[in-house]
């Protein structure tokens, strides 16, 4: 059975799951992202965070995104919903 079938068995992510996977990958502390947290009000979404999305959405998630997805964004619920 190959990797990509394996990943399709497996339960879909909680958005606490992939809040935890963004304080990561933001490298922020545990519990400090909200799903309602304002993109362009936190100083950690920089336009190297924003890199490490696009990063994240294709190699993680099989989603290939660019600066237009990017633009689109108003909340860290926004993102949530982009990792479905």
């Amino acid at each position: 059975m190959s990797m990509e079938n394996l990943n399709d068995m497996a339960p879909p992510m909680t958005d606490k799951e992939k809040i935890v996977m963004l304080e990561d990958l933001f490298d922020v502390e545990a519990g400090s992202l909200k799903a309602e947290a304002v993109l362009d009000n936190l100083d950690l979404w920089d336009s190297i965070n924003k890199l490490s999305l696009i990063i994240l959405m294709d190699e993680e998630f099989g989603r290939p995104i660019d600066g237009n997805d990017i633009k689109k964004l108003k909340t860290i619920g926004d993102i949530l919903e982009m990792m479905e």
